[in-house]
């Protein structure tokens, strides 16, 4: 399976190993079978053009998903299974990371996470659909168990 990972940001720094790990284990917890999941990792301002451009809305944000192929979990390999891609903003996770008494990185993996969920078809607009992916998130939240995007290793 192939994990794209790029960082064009300079606000944290990334292990793209633990990045790959943490997803993979993610695919793995969810019963999700892909050929490849793209993850990018940008700055604030290019997060703004990409939500401007798509959601008409230039305000930065967390993190976004755009699913390619929907979700199953067992692919045909006649073709390539792309799942989609996550954009998640490092510099939103620093600053939000203080309000929730925990790291950065933490803070980034659960932006990971969240994208993972809505290319899956998890939904956060509606009171109820938002619980649901809350639960979902701290269920793999959970099960990671330490693991994090690190900038030197997984803890």
């Amino acid at each position: 399976m192939n994990i794209a990972i790029y960082n064009s940001q300079k606000d944290l720094s990334i292990d793209k190993g633990s990045v790959r790990l943490i997803a993979l284990t993610l695919l793995k917890h969810l019963n999700i079978e892909t050929d490849e999941l793209i993850i990018h990792f940008v700055s604030a301002k290019k997060m703004s053009q990409v939500h401007a451009e798509h959601f008409n809305d230039p305000s930065s944000t967390d993190c976004m998903s755009f699913p390619l192929d929907p979700p199953h979990s067992s692919p045909s390999h006649t073709l390539p299974h792309v799942l989609g891609e996550i954009f998640a903003c490092p510099q939103v996770a620093i600053e939000s990371a203080e309000k929730h008494k925990w790291t950065a990185y933490d803070e980034l993996t659960l932006y990971v996470i969240h994208g993972l969920l809505h290319l899956i078809g998890y939904d956060d607009l509606l009171p109820a659909d938002r619980r649901k992916m809350r639960r979902k998130e701290k269920d793999c939240l959970k099960h990671l168990n330490g693991l994090r995007i690190s900038e030197k290793k997984i803890v």
